[in-house]
Order: structure tokens, then sequence, then C-alpha cells
């Protein structure tokens, strides 16, 4: 298991991949990193005993935000990449942790852009045909 530095500096590497274009329009939104999810996002995404998940965005996609979003005070949206679960994805291959982090950081601000889950997935199999 890579330390949460290195893990961070894996999930900064993967947001500059991101073409510039797209890279550019992400505005506010935290990048974060959690060993895994917690009870209550397990809850909350209907996750069963045997599911997890590797990265989740939570905010206002850019494709919902009207005139008055950042009227006054706004959290940030966020994107938290789950270590362990990507770590275990990747079989603890540093180049394959690389990988999955890269691939779900795209995944996840794809979401930020307004894509549910069945555009993300198509659109991935595109990236990566």
């Amino acid at each position: 298991m890579m330390n949460k530095r290195q893990f961070e500096q894996l999930v900064v590497e993967g947001f500059a991949l991101i073409p510039e274009e797209f890279r550019e329009k992400v505005k506010n939104v935290a990048l974060l990193v959690e060993d895994e999810p917690s009870d209550e996002v397990r809850r909350e995404q209907e996750l069963a005993d045997d599911e997890t998940l590797l990265g989740l965005y939570t905010g206002v996609p850019l494709a919902e935000r009207g005139d008055l979003y950042g009227v006054g005070p706004v959290l940030p949206d966020t994107i938290v990449l789950y270590q362990k679960p990507i770590e275990e994805e990747a079989g603890e291959d540093p180049e394959a942790i690389r990988k999955v982090v890269c691939d779900t950081v795209w995944h996840e601000i794809a979401h930020h852009f307004g894509f549910d889950e069945d555009e993300v997935r198509w659109r991935e199999d595109g990236r990566a045909g």
C-alpha cells in the first residue's frame, strides 16, 4: 500500500491529464482522498456488502448550475477517491494504481460535467478503444 501523500500525488497527476479545455472549466471542486467509503456513503449509494466505490462525485453538475449559482457562499463540489478500493482493484501494482486513479478522476470529472452513470460508462468505452 502506498502512503497517502504518494496517492494524492497520483490524483494531482490524474487531474493534470484531463484535457485543458475541460480542466479549465472545472470550478469550485475539491479533490479528496479517503481510505474507503464510509458506512453513510455505502447506505446512500445502496452498496451491497460485496460492492465498493473507487470514487464519488458530490455536488451541483455544471449543466445544472443556473445564473444564481455562486451568489452567496457555496461549498465546493467534491470528488473523493477511495485509496483502498483503488489499490485492491489495481492489485497494488504502482503503475496499475496510477491508471485506475487516472480513470477514476476522469470518470468523476465527467459526472461534474453532468453525465449520468450510463453516459460516463459509454464514453469510457469509447475512450478505452
